[in-house]
């Protein structure tokens, strides 16, 4: 079976980790998890995400990892080398995040417009809530503002890509990881000294068994999917960057860990915050743009946390347009034999002029929807309902029924010189008890069940 060769490798274990950690944690760690605790029982959601993690979550990010590091190539090249008939998933791989760069790009540029307001003060000025709620509406739906920071966050995005692997996402991981960590941190201790605060921090770690559904299992899953950038071709794009000697288990299990502790220090920062002021949790997705900067207002050195906080958005979501933007410039680099160069900037103006039309369907451009939706909404319910699930889905068949039955075992253990006495139990939950939960996911979002 034949390898790609001179491709470039991140330069180690702590390189490996922190770049796969910055591709999974994401928006959907700052922004969507604490909103989704928030209506689902704060704790009790909590506990049962931390399970679906282990259940869904390092399962397929062992097998996305075995893929990319045995194969050295991006996400179609490594599906291809590995079975021909299974290409197509490789192209799921590809898909997936050119439509997801269309819109996630856009939430970025908000971020970005929102930190900008925060560090010149324009947000103090603003009193109530629905003077903020009043200002988001106007701003998603300006002719050119949006689009402007769509363009601008992708050109930023290009940057590190420009770089390389080495100079550009590894370094930058090396850099904005820690950051992003400190900053949180930092926040976190800030909201629970706020009055009140610990009522924030009670609802998030006591259990509330009571508000428990069969949709909390089912969100709580379909959270632990999203945010671990699981069936993206992420995984196994910078997996094709490590070291034939990495240890992929435990490089998982630190991305896990990280991304889940992203996940709920977010909570620590929000909920304390929120209780504090006497807003109920479940905000919704308006939790981030109009709630919290309302809530900041009300703070000393207002101007302060609400640019550290946007910031740390600005962060978080450029570590996911990094990584999804690479797997787009790897495949075009490797599958089109265009330089990288080219193959960057390919990307960059195919997702700008993808994000300005997602942008533009809020606003000027409302004609452009299809089914009902806008280009904005559609391109977020196809992926996060279709290719993602279906994606993730057809790795567990793959990795557990397709492959040889010695590939996995062989990768996860360095060729036996590493032990893994639990495989058994990984095989297992590839096979069946992932395939099945994935697809209770999927037909749930679809609203099948």
């Amino acid at each position: 079976m034949m390898k790609a060769t001179h491709r470039a490798t991140f330069g180690g274990q702590l390189g490996a980790v922190l770049v796969t950690a910055g591709s999974a944690v994401g928006l959907g760690n700052i922004w969507r998890f604490p909103y989704v605790a928030g209506e689902n029982g704060g704790a009790a959601f909590l506990l049962i995400y931390v399970l679906s993690v282990l259940l869904i979550g390092v399962p397929i990010m062992l097998a996305e990892f075995a893929i990319g590091r045995h194969t050295h190539s991006n996400a179609v090249g490594a599906y291809r080398m590995l079975s021909g008939h299974w290409t197509a998933l490789g192209y799921n791989s590809v898909i997936a995040p050119l439509l997801i760069m269309g819109f996630y790009l856009v939430v970025s540029g908000w971020t970005m417009e929102y930190m900008i307001h925060s560090l010149t003060g324009e947000f103090t000025r603003v009193q109530t809530v629905e003077e903020y709620a009043a200002i988001f509406s106007t701003f998603t739906q300006n002719p050119w503002r949006p689009a402007i920071y769509t363009v601008i966050f992708t050109l930023l995005t290009h940057g590190v890509i420009a770089l390389g692997v080495q100079k550009g996402i590894e370094r930058s991981s090396r850099i904005m990881m820690p950051l992003l960590m400190v900053i949180l941190v930092v926040l976190a201790i800030h909201s629970i000294l706020l009055p009140g605060g610990m009522q924030g921090v009670k609802f998030l770690f006591t259990p509330d068994f009571s508000k428990v559904t069969a949709s909390t299992f089912l969100t709580a899953l379909g959270q632990a999917f999203f945010s671990l950038s699981i069936g993206l071709g992420c995984l196994v794009t910078y997996a094709s960057y490590f070291k034939d000697d990495t240890n992929i288990t435990h490089t998982a299990l630190q991305v896990v860990l990280i991304d889940t502790l992203v996940a709920v220090l977010a909570g620590v920062v929000i909920f304390p915050a929120v209780f504090s002021v006497g807003i109920e949790p479940t905000a919704g997705p308006s939790l981030v743009f109009v709630t919290l900067p309302a809530i900041f207002n009300t703070l000393p050195l207002s101007m302060v946390w609400s640019t550290i906080f946007f910031l740390l958005l600005v962060i978080a979501a450029l570590t996911s347009t990094i990584s999804l933007h690479e797997v787009l410039t790897a495949y075009i680099h490797e599958e089109w034999h265009l330089s990288r160069r080219i193959s960057a900037w390919i990307v960059t103006a195919a997702c700008s002029l993808l994000g300005v039309a997602a942008s533009l369907s809020l606003g000027a451009w409302k004609w452009l929807q299809i089914g009902g939706k806008s280009l904005f909404d559609l391109l977020d319910f196809v992926t996060a309902n279709v290719l993602l699930p279906a994606g993730g889905f057809f790795i567990c068949i793959f990795a557990g029924w397709v492959l040889d039955r010695r590939f996995m075992p062989h990768e996860l253990t360095n060729k036996g010189t590493i032990p893994l006495r639990l495989w058994p139990l990984l095989r297992l939950l590839l096979r069946w008890v992932c395939p099945a939960l994935l697809l209770l996911i999927f037909l749930d979002n679809l609203g099948l069940i």
